[in-house]
């Protein structure tokens, strides 16, 4: 196959948005925002160095104090936030690129120690059950049981996500995506596991989507259904997560997702992020028979399987993580048929050491 046939090379109309390829930059929790969690100058160069993609879909960005779990990751909840989220949306657009921010509550994944002593929210008070320690301000600290939301608070997290996706409107973005993966927030609510809720938002496949449907209500009406994208998976056990009922759970929220034009549905179908074993892996194919709009793949993909998963009609996007990080031009090095550069060490992914493991890896120009 000649470079310019490459189904990952070809451009896409996302409902009216138009990306210069098929490949998205997956959103990668890098902690370079400080403690003000204010974007910085080398995170807007990080990003620009990436806008090769047909889609940049930002790191996980919390749209609370509340949601906070994570150091030095950013917010959009302040307007010193979303001023200095204009400076990314700028520099990405100024190389012709398109962006995303992700809508990010950790939930349970927290800890009291970013809340002034006051417990993490979750739907139920169900601790994550993975035996790893948590990584707060003070270093690694014991897991913690997490406090179940009132269900006369869900409607305030609700308008959160609302005006978090306004300021990301008012910063530039192109749209924002809906993180309801990975044993967060919206994940948490959507799976038996850790959802034993007895209210409306819990205790079935329907209650249990609840959450999820009214935060896609109330982002959609602060922007437009076309421009907002929602991560699922339903594969996954990060953060603790997989439940018995996955798959019936996942193909009714993919289903009930399906009314709305969305930007994009994107999947965690790869399993190299960790699988519950639970059953079989749901695939993209599966998710085809039940949403139709634009499906965006993730997780462990190469050039070639990529191209493979276009090509076959199962995704009409495929997110790359980890070769983002040591490839700011990865892009160019698929239409090259060019090596990629060895995967970044583990040790530089989250390190607050600006550009170091962050903006100095070399394009191909620079070889």
């Amino acid at each position: 196959m000649s470079q310019n046939q490459s189904p990952l090379l070809q451009p896409f109309d996302l409902r009216g948005l138009s990306l210069a390829n098929r490949v998205a930059m997956a959103p990668m929790t890098r902690a370079r925002s400080g403690k003000d969690r204010i974007p910085t100058d080398v995170m807007v160069e990080y990003y620009r160095q990436r806008a090769g993609a047909g889609l940049i879909i930002t790191e996980g960005v919390t749209i609370s104090p509340q949601a906070n779990g994570w150091s030095e990751s950013p917010g959009i909840y302040t307007e010193a936030m979303t001023e200095g989220w204009k400076k990314v949306t700028d520099a990405v657009h100024g190389e012709g690129g398109k962006i995303f921010l992700q809508l990010w509550h950790t939930g349970r994944a927290s800890h009291s120690s970013f809340h002034d002593g006051q417990l993490a929210v979750a739907p139920s008070a169900i601790m994550i059950d993975d035996g790893e320690m948590q990584h707060t301000p003070n270093g690694k600290e014991a897991r913690e049981v997490p406090r179940a939301l009132e269900t006369d608070e869900i409607p305030g997290v609700v308008a959160d996500y609302a005006s978090a996706a306004a300021n990301a409107k008012e910063a530039g973005f192109d749209g924002v995506e809906i993180h309801s993966a990975n044993g967060y927030l919206i994940d948490e609510f959507l799976q038996s596991k850790s959802n034993h809720r007895t209210d409306q938002y819990g205790g079935s496949i329907e209650n249990r989507y609840r959450f999820l449907g009214e935060v896609v209500e109330a982002v959609a009406n602060a922007w437009s259904a076309d421009r907002v994208g929602m991560r699922l998976s339903p594969n996954g056990i990060y953060n603790g997560m997989g439940s018995p009922d996955y798959r019936e759970q996942f193909l009714y929220v993919a289903n009930q997702l399906d009314q709305y034009p969305l930007a994009y549905l994107h999947v965690m179908d790869g399993t190299g992020f960790g699988f519950h074993e639970l059953g079989e892996p749901m695939t993209l194919g599966e998710f085809r028979q039940v949403f139709h709009g634009p499906l965006m793949g993730n997780v462990g993909y190469t050039k070639e399987s990529g191209e493979e998963a276009i090509a076959s009609g199962d995704a009409d996007l495929v997110a790359y993580g980890r070769p983002f990080i040591s490839n700011p031009d990865l892009v160019t090095r698929f239409a090259e048929d060019a090596p990629l550069n060895p995967e970044a060490d583990f040790s530089v992914w989250y390190s607050p050491t600006g550009a170091q493991g962050y903006t100095d890896f070399p394009t191909l120009s620079a070889v």
